[in-house]
């Protein structure tokens, strides 16, 4: 069976030794996603919906990028640094995923990689 690697070139791929996202047949993967964009700066400042919502749509781009689309995620796995911030997150899931509704947790770490993340996602896609 083929298999995509997708990277976004941030220096921690080649460290930790991963890949943005990967697809092998009709599966498509996407690694735990953080609000940072291309040139590493955090998207949403200290607001958990926003960065939500810029984790979304970095996740909704790889998703395309290997082939498929955001109708076609089945899973997301959502951890926040409090749990607190559930609805704020939750929200930001609810508006991307109103018609879509994947099967999904969230779950509260101690904590991210960097202490201004406050939400890292990742997700799970089926391409037909």
């Amino acid at each position: 069976m083929d298999r995509t690697n997708l990277s976004s070139g941030s220096k921690w791929e080649d460290i930790v030794g991963y890949s943005r996202a990967v697809r092998i047949g009709n599966v498509i993967e996407v690694s735990g996603t953080v609000a940072v964009d291309e040139n590493g700066n955090v998207i949403g400042g200290t607001s958990a919906y926003e960065q939500a919502k810029f984790i979304l749509s970095k996740i909704s781009s790889y998703v395309e990028k290997a082939g498929g689309s955001a109708k076609q995620i089945i899973r997301t796995r959502m951890y926040v640094t409090d749990i607190l911030m559930w609805e704020e997150v939750g929200r930001a899931h609810g508006e991307f995923f109103r018609e879509i509704r994947p099967a999904t947790s969230m779950v509260e770490v101690s904590g991210l990689i960097s202490e201004e993340y406050l939400v890292e996602i990742e997700a799970t896609a089926l391409v037909s």
